[in-house]
């Protein structure tokens, strides 16, 4: 690589999608799907986004990343941390298998990881943490999903020493869509911002690395890329760790 490559290079970031009916033109059948807004956001912050639908899924793709997204979506499955589901509860098991298996893949790769909305729980419970599966059944007055199709704000709090203030400050805020919310939290995971009804808005891993897991959709406000710039900045370090790496060299001889 040239030596003035790290500074225009343009890490390489995979991004989980929905695989569902969806309609362009005048076709309506099943696709891979993603809200552009992730894809934009991950472009404006310096990287190269690569879809990975939840179909033929091969948790060794995380060797061709430079960092990974597991991005928002519908409910994660009950099952997948030993509860029956609510009433209310709408999940897609084929999705749930998908982030779960790149998330751990992820995590032994030490690949810097972005878990949002849906993808912060997806990061909890692979590691074994659980889910409350409807916010108001425990607060009633919680607006974290005001009404169908509407973002909601939040309002939040970040600990010392982790990427959340570093990034953003001791007070932030946030568009947020969910009904579900961090319940048990995994071993190997810290809350590193929370709203002030103690809704967990980030998690991170208490053993270093770049991993972030976000209960707000920060791809939702353009305007503020904060976590976007620092999570693709992590990414090329990442990429420039890897190609000095005299392990790295070696296997590609």
């Amino acid at each position: 690589m040239p030596s003035n490559a790290s500074n225009t290079y343009r890490p390489r970031i995979g991004l989980t999608t929905y695989y569902q009916e969806a309609s362009w033109g005048v076709w309506k059948s099943d696709a891979a799907v993603l809200p552009g807004t992730y894809v934009q956001a991950v472009v404006a912050a310096g990287g190269t986004p690569i879809l990975l639908p939840p179909v033929g899924t091969d948790p060794t793709v995380v060797e061709l990343l430079d960092g990974l997204i597991i991005s928002g979506g519908s409910d994660v499955g009950p099952e997948n941390y030993g509860a029956e589901a609510h009433e209310l509860t709408r999940a897609q098991p084929h999705r749930d298998l998908h982030d779960i298996a790149l998330t751990r893949a992820a995590l032994a790769a030490e690949l810097p990881l972005f878990s949002i909305c849906r993808g912060a729980q997806i990061l909890n419970v692979a590691l074994g943490g659980s889910l409350i599966q409807h916010i108001p059944d425990i607060n009633p007055e919680a607006q974290y999903q005001p009404a169908p199709g509407v973002f909601g704000t939040v309002e939040f709090t970040t600990a010392p020493g982790s990427i959340s203030q570093d990034l953003l400050g001791p007070r932030a805020s946030a568009p947020c869509y969910h009904h579900q919310a961090m319940d048990n939290i995994a071993d190997g995971l810290r809350v590193t911002a929370a709203a002030a009804d103690g809704t967990v808005e980030a998690l991170e891993t208490t053993s270093g690395g770049w991993v972030l897991g976000v209960q707000f959709h920060p791809e939702q406000n353009p305007d503020d890329l904060r976590l976007f710039n620092g999570f693709v900045e992590a990414a090329r370090n990442y990429r420039n760790e890897r190609t000095e790496s005299p392990v790295n060299v070696h296997q590609h001889v």
